[in-house]
């Protein structure tokens, strides 16, 4: 059993690994901006008012943590570069600092070129904010030292809410594609990967991706 902090947990993702987490027998924090409006959440959750931004915050739900989610979103391109930088500095200087899972996006994956999907020239404007924020991010865990990190990138395009099979397989700069070329996944799968890879580490200091 671990104890479990997930920034994030009444988003998409976010709540989703609260609920493999809990279901899993692991102690949960949900960490999120309005605790009362995650009344959704598992009743043995603990909720409380976090953010991954603040040096307090993460200082303070580092201190019987054993691993750290980062799984924010809604906000501008440097959310996810200030969480990171925030959590790097913040934890390095920690005896025992807890292990951090940052929830990324798909767009840093490569393309069968070796450029990163955020680089293509059809890549929709809508997204590039967000995208080029989760690129930031992962430049400073990559760069980071004395903090373990693990980068989970979903598939670049089909990624949605769906079923949770507890299937899928792995990879690491390129998106796992299928037969048809297809990279798949749900976002119950991917909170499937992600306690996986909690429970038994595998892409220790390192990006991974999942798909079916």
């Amino acid at each position: 059993m671990s104890n479990i902090v997930v920034f994030g947990a009444g988003g998409t993702a976010g709540s989703r690994i609260t609920d493999e987490a809990v279901n899993r027998g692991h102690r949960v924090t949900a960490a999120v901006r309005r605790p009362e409006a995650t009344s959704y959440l598992s009743s043995s959750v603990r909720t409380v008012t976090g953010d991954a931004t603040s040096e307090r915050s993460v200082r303070q739900l580092a201190e019987d943590a054993d691993v750290l989610v980062v799984a924010i979103g809604g906000g501008e391109r440097e959310l996810w570069p200030d969480a990171a930088r925030t959590l790097v500095d913040t934890l390095r200087g920690l005896p025992d600092p807890p292990r951090v899972i940052h929830v990324g996006g798909g767009a840093t994956l490569l393309t069968p070129k070796g450029t990163p999907y955020l680089d293509e020239p059809d890549f929709p404007e809508e997204y590039r904010d967000s995208a080029e924020g989760q690129a930031a991010a992962l430049d400073i865990y990559r760069s980071a030292d004395g903090v373990t990190w693990t980068y989970v990138s979903p598939p670049p395009l089909e990624f949605h809410p769906g079923e949770r099979t507890g299937h899928y397989r792995t990879g690491t700069d390129h998106p796992v594609t299928d037969a048809q070329g297809r990279s798949v996944l749900t976002y119950e799968d991917l909170a499937v990967a992600i306690l996986d890879e909690i429970e038994n580490p595998q892409f220790r200091n390192a990006r991974f991706t999942a798909a079916y």
